[in-house]
């Protein structure tokens, strides 16, 4: 797919549903906006109850043909996923980057991440099998099997447009259930390339569809009698509302909310290495991500020894286009984002905070109708300020310093959000109390993005995380299968003639 950006050709993009490229019912679009350029790249439809009705339906009469293929070959459409999303990396990614902003090699990352979520759905023959217990009474055995669900549906936020969709849908399709995908407004048509490279699958019509829209395309997600199970991602406000929503509707809903990840420095950490580990995880993507670092705690004396450095280092990062080469800082999604994040920075300055590092007025040469943000670091934020609860969503880092490792802990605890939380320290003591005491999903030591591997399952505690199976591995699958439990006996006559 050649990207376009002359607005009196741009294309409006179409719904992939049972195996066909067909036309939103709903006749609204939006622009999707390159945020480096300003450049208008597509337009996306809106979406419609009816779209949902038409891709719910199909899914739902494909849904006995495909649960009734076995394990083994529902996985050899997988195998050839991999190779197809593998084959054309480069390209997705360099979609990936014109609509979403961040950097080529950051979108060529989570491509890889998408992949490693592929291969460990190809286990599924594994990890499918259940217990067996024989004799649980004379002559009397007992096991479960684990059946598909029905239609499952994935609502994918801006900031992943690859790698989020797949830590669901391949592990649905391969327990056997049909899928909707519906990707974000903002970010289509990365997704919308691979349905193109994935009609190369010949996957029987119905099993995988894409369906655009906003708001209106969600709520009929949400409220469809025929899809069984909703996998979202997004803000903690909108994972509420998904959860509370399709659950009253009595569906099986994973609901990955906001997060505002602390990261705390001890005095023995290695200097180098935290410096840029921290800085990189903040940064990256723009910060627009939810395993980002948003509050750095130093403890002591490693406020003393950290401050300049992350200040430093801050500086160095090179902001720009995501495809020029060197550039580790795109822009942030939209110009409303940058606005709010600006917003942000001077509520907590009118708070008390005290700016270290300001990357709100900056210059990129070319990228004038860019939403472009450089590094900002705030100092001694007052812990109950909105800036310090709020997730802000772009390259900012709140950096305070505290007493003690029980003060970071404290602080850590006493947020509302649990996705993840860091300790950087070369003290095993320290690390394993952290470990154990931190209320979060996911913990990394010496980590800056404690982001699990496709065979762990990507977690998420509080307000991060609405739900009880996360998405990814042994969760995923648990999440889109249902348990059935065999209680059998057979009586035996060894009178019988044969």
């Amino acid at each position: 797919m050649t990207i376009k950006s002359d607005n009196h050709m741009t294309r409006i993009l179409k719904n992939y549903i049972n195996g066909q490229w067909c036309e939103s019912k709903e006749s609204r679009v939006r622009d999707v906006i390159n945020p480096a350029n300003g450049q208008i790249l597509a337009r996306v439809p809106s979406g419609s109850k009816d779209d949902i009705d038409f891709a719910a339906e199909s899914a739902h009469r494909a849904f006995w043909p495909w649960r009734n293929t076995s394990a083994p070959q529902r996985i050899q459409y997988l195998f050839r996923m991999k190779q197809i999303i593998e084959a054309n990396a480069d390209e997705i990614a360099e979609i990936c980057t014109s609509e979403c902003g961040k950097t080529f090699a950051e979108s060529k990352g989570e491509i890889v991440r998408a992949v490693e979520n592929i291969e460990v759905a190809c286990g599924i023959p594994k990890l499918l099998q259940s217990d067996f217990s024989e004799d649980i009474a004379t002559g009397i055995d007992e096991f479960y099997i684990r059946q598909p669900l029905g239609v499952g549906a994935s609502i994918s936020p801006f900031n992943f447009p690859v790698m989020i969709a797949f830590w669901f849908m391949p592990y649905a399709i391969a327990c056997g259930n049909t899928y909707i995908i519906k990707p974000s407004e903002k970010v289509p048509l990365t997704m919308t390339r691979i349905f193109e490279l994935f009609e190369e699958l010949k996957l029987p019509e119905g099993v995988l569809n894409l369906v655009h829209g906003g708001k209106a395309t969600v709520d009929a997600i949400l409220e469809h009698p025929y899809i069984r199970a909703i996998s979202f991602v997004g803000s903690s406000p909108v994972a509420k509302y998904i959860y509370q929503t399709g659950t009253a509707h009595g569906k099986r809903v994973q609901a990955l909310g906001g997060a505002k990840n602390p990261v705390v420095i001890m005095p023995d950490a290695d200097e180098d290495t935290t410096v840029k580990i921290i800085t990189d995880s903040a940064y990256g993507c723009a910060g627009q991500r939810c395993l980002a670092a948003a509050i750095v705690l130093t403890v002591g004396k490693a406020g003393e020894i950290f401050t300049e450095k992350l200040i430093q280092a801050s500086k160095a990062k090179r902001i720009g286009n995501g495809m020029t080469p060197g550039v580790e800082i795109g822009p942030v999604i939209t110009r409303e984002s940058k606005e709010r994040i600006e917003t942000l920075i001077q509520k907590g300055l009118d708070n008390g905070a005290r700016l270290l590092l300001d990357g709100r007025k900056i210059n990129i040469p070319g990228g004038e109708e860019g939403n472009f943000m450089g590094p900002t670091i705030l100092a001694d934020v007052d812990s109950e300020s909105e800036i310090y609860k709020t997730e802000i969503f772009g390259p900012v880092i709140i950096l305070n310093n505290v007493d003690s490792l029980e003060d970071a802990i404290k602080l850590t605890n006493q947020s509302r959000h649990g996705n993840a939380a860091s300790i950087f320290t070369t003290n095993g003591a320290a690390a394993r109390k952290f470990r154990h005491d931190a209320l979060a999903g996911n913990i990394g030591i010496n980590i800056g993005i404690a982001a699990p591997m496709a065979f762990f399952p990507f977690s998420g505690w509080k307000e991060s995380f609405y739900g009880d199976l996360h998405g990814q591995s042994f969760h995923a699958v648990e999440f889109y299968t249902q348990t059935k439990v065999v209680i059998e006996r057979w009586h035996d006559d060894w009178t019988r003639k044969f």
